[in-house]
């Protein structure tokens, strides 16, 4: 039976005590609210299916987070994007609070408050999975057995929209024209147009050494993908010459840059090649085009290199060992062909 009495200041402290079973306290701040967890407990343990809430109860999420980061980050391959998001949770209003008490309500709370702040449905989304791993983590490995994982009850966001932008007519040569003539660093350029001959990530473009092309046989050897596996991509014609131009760096890196630098620059040769072709259209009493330079990022490169692979009349087995895509579906997210093109083969 549970016995429950008046403490001091207004709460009320419950134990519970059955054979076969550890002994459960808890306080509350009402005698209902005693009352309905000791019902709780009492019916679970006379169903059997009784897990005891203890350690979830005595740590806070702030402590999780700190052993997640620890034991779990480390082993991912984005673990540096993922410190910053654990960093983001460990300044919330949820960071104190015991993991048992964290409810579908509060996470829903949180994500319509981001919401509410502009923060996109993917950066959302991203945030929540993090948590959701934690309690998964928690409840499977830290002997929290009892405790639900709340992200299963509330509405997730949808991941990022499927992104089609391509170069339009004129847009890739002023682009290139910008980057060549504004970026400081004389290996983006080469970078960027090797990202479009081979459709390689940034990732993995930076970390490609030397050693690992073989200009004879025009192919390049991807260690580490994004998905964990080698692949050994072809060098077109052109990706051959663009390696021809690049001095060897002492590093024995191709690209010896950084991935954020990369994007940066990808940026501003963007905003370059749009203003000054505005201030073109303004002097020749022209109005620009709609959308021209605009939405364009340097991840959007890996589509229009997989588009331009389709084109240029590869299969679908062909395009993805070169993509290093492990699903048709993916492939397919990342394939956005022109319709002008598809127009021409129909005669």
């Amino acid at each position: 039976m549970a016995t429950i009495r008046e403490k001091g200041d207004s709460q009320w402290h419950v134990q519970i005590r059955r054979k076969g079973f550890p002994n459960q306290t808890k306080t509350f701040e009402t005698n209902s609210d005693a009352l309905k967890w000791a019902r709780l407990i009492e019916s679970e343990m006379d169903r059997g299916v009784f897990v005891s809430r203890a350690e979830a109860e005595r740590t806070t999420l702030a402590e999780a987070l700190m052993r997640y980061r620890r034991e779990v980050t480390p082993t991912k391959k984005g673990w540096k994007r993922e410190e910053q998001r654990i960093d983001v949770w460990l300044k919330s209003d949820l960071a104190p609070r015991s993991l048992a008490s964290i409810r579908s309500t509060d996470l829903a709370a949180y994500r319509d408050k981001q919401r509410k702040a502009g923060k996109s449905d993917a950066t959302i989304r991203l945030n929540l999975m993090i948590l959701s791993h934690l309690f998964e983590i928690a409840r499977k490995e830290w002997g929290m057995e009892g405790l639900p994982n709340p992200c299963r009850s509330i509405s997730m966001p949808t991941g990022s929209k499927q992104r089609d932008r391509r170069f339009e007519d004129g847009e890739e040569e002023r682009f290139f024209a910008a980057l060549d003539q504004h970026c400081r660093n004389a290996y983006i350029p080469s970078l960027i147009r090797f990202a479009v001959e081979t459709a390689a990530r940034r990732s993995e473009l930076v970390k490609l050494r030397w050693e690992d092309v073989d200009k004879k046989k025009r192919t390049a050897t991807i260690y580490d993908s994004k998905n964990g596996e080698t692949r050994t991509i072809p060098l077109s014609t052109r990706a051959i010459a663009i390696l021809d131009d690049l001095p060897r760096h002492l590093s024995g890196k191709v690209f010896p840059v950084g991935g954020d630098a990369a994007t940066r620059a990808v940026t501003a040769a963007l905003r370059k090649a749009r203003a000054l072709y505005e201030a073109e259209c303004l002097v020749a009493g022209k109005k620009p085009a709609r959308g021209f330079l605009e939405g364009i990022r340097l991840h959007d490169l890996r589509h229009e290199a997989t588009s331009r692979l389709f084109e240029k009349g590869l299969n679908q087995m062909e395009a993805a060992a070169v993509t290093g895509h492990k699903t048709l579906q993916m492939l397919k997210r990342y394939t956005h062909l022109k319709a002008a093109e598809l127009a021409k083969k129909l005669g």
